[in-house]
């Protein structure tokens, strides 16, 4: 994987670029869709390229490893020929949902011992593992086991773990460069910066994940619980350390106004559930606001879903159809906002990216801040 930047803001550290993959070109600033299981849920591949205009989607090496199972997607050739996803795909390690298993899960110095929330079934997570398993599924740019921290952590647990993950990374570096891919194209291993919300263990784990010269780099362990003011301070904290010529990528954010946040400290890759999951819940975001379809006042509103139109949904229904199809609970609701809030994600990155390029993105950023979190 190779990284070109193009164009760096004048008066922000936002960055437009290019990622080359063997599985084509994404352009950043980018949102990735995230297919935990192996598909985003409600959509299919012609959704996603069509109407999402995604450029790289997301799975899950936690998910992926207990079902289907890397048996099954060895003989399928890897996750692109399971799917049917041709571009390029990135895969967490697993680490963030092991975690997040609390009182059937053990942490130890050679890895993480879970049982499965599907069966019970005991299973273990070695940074080893993990390298091997994202082998398996083949997935373009892969990320090293990281222990995630709870955001509340006090400092000598964000100490302990950090040393840890540190630890980890190392082995993952090491087994990824004993190893090859197995489907006749490269893949690039992503480290992760932790530290919880503390600015000196932060730029440490910075300044280690840079030594490790990778194709790009992961920020993680944000968005859990801090407020959003500490999120992007330690974003700017990382930024100044991480390598300009790497791309960089925050691990699960977030709402679009943390995306532009994050846009305007330098960041170039970003993932979430939310646009899949709010809009499963009825909330759309649009250029204008925060829209709720269950709301009463959208019973009787037979305009455009979103006018502005960021995909073909947005046009071919109203919001008083939808409104119905979410008290009726007709699955059409799920999808119809799932690709909704998906396209307008892409539609947002895609805006920043030519506000950068244009060289008036602080002040487009300000309209749009204000915007998106409107609440209609």
């Amino acid at each position: 994987m190779t990284f070109e930047l193009q164009y760096t803001d004048d008066k922000t550290n936002a960055r437009a670029g290019l990622v080359n993959t063997d599985h084509g070109q994404i352009e950043t600033p980018i949102f990735m869709p995230v297919g935990t299981v192996g598909s985003v849920k409600g959509l299919t591949v012609k959704d996603l390229k069509q109407e999402v205009r995604a450029q790289i989607i997301l799975g899950n090496t936690y998910h992926l490893y207990l079902r289907p199972g890397t048996d099954i997607l060895e003989q399928a050739g890897g996750l692109h020929k399971f799917n049917g996803w041709d571009g390029p795909i990135l895969t967490d390690s697993g680490g963030f949902q092991v975690f997040s298993l609390t009182g059937i899960r053990k942490l130890t110095e050679e890895g993480c011992t879970f049982q499965s929330h599907l069966d019970g079934s005991r299973h273990m997570f070695t940074p080893e593992r993990v390298i091997d398993i994202e082998r398996s599924i083949g997935a373009d740019i892969i990320m090293a086991l990281d222990e995630c921290p709870p955001g509340t952590s006090d400092r000598a647990y964000a100490e302990k773990s950090l040393g840890l993950t540190h630890r980890w990374l190392d082995r993952c570096i090491r087994r990824f460069n004993e190893t090859e891919p197995l489907y006749g194209y490269r893949q690039s291993l992503f480290p992760i910066v932790q530290g919880c919300t503390f600015r000196d263990l932060r730029q440490k784990s910075a300044e280690f994940v840079a030594s490790k010269n990778a194709d790009g780099n992961a920020i993680g362990g944000l968005a859990v619980g801090e407020p959003a003011e500490v999120m992007y301070e330690m974003i700017e904290v990382v930024n100044e350390i991480l390598p300009k010529d790497r791309p960089r990528y925050l691990m699960g954010v977030g709402t679009p106004a943390n995306i532009l946040e994050g846009i305007e400290r330098g960041v170039d890759m970003f993932d979430c559930v939310m646009p899949t999951r709010n809009g499963r819940n009825a909330c759309l975001f649009t250029s204008e606001g925060i829209m709720n379809m269950r709301n009463k006042k959208w019973e009787a509103d037979f305009s455009p879903i979103d006018p502005n139109g960021t995909s073909t949904c947005d046009l071919y229904y109203s919001k008083a159809y939808l409104h119905h199809l979410f008290k009726a609970q007709e699955l059409l609701a799920l999808e119809i906002a799932s690709i909704h809030n998906l396209a307008f994600y892409l539609w947002l990155v895609r805006e920043a990216r030519k506000h950068i390029i244009a060289g008036d993105f602080s002040t487009w950023k300000n309209i749009m801040m204000r915007k998106v979190t409107n609440r209609l």
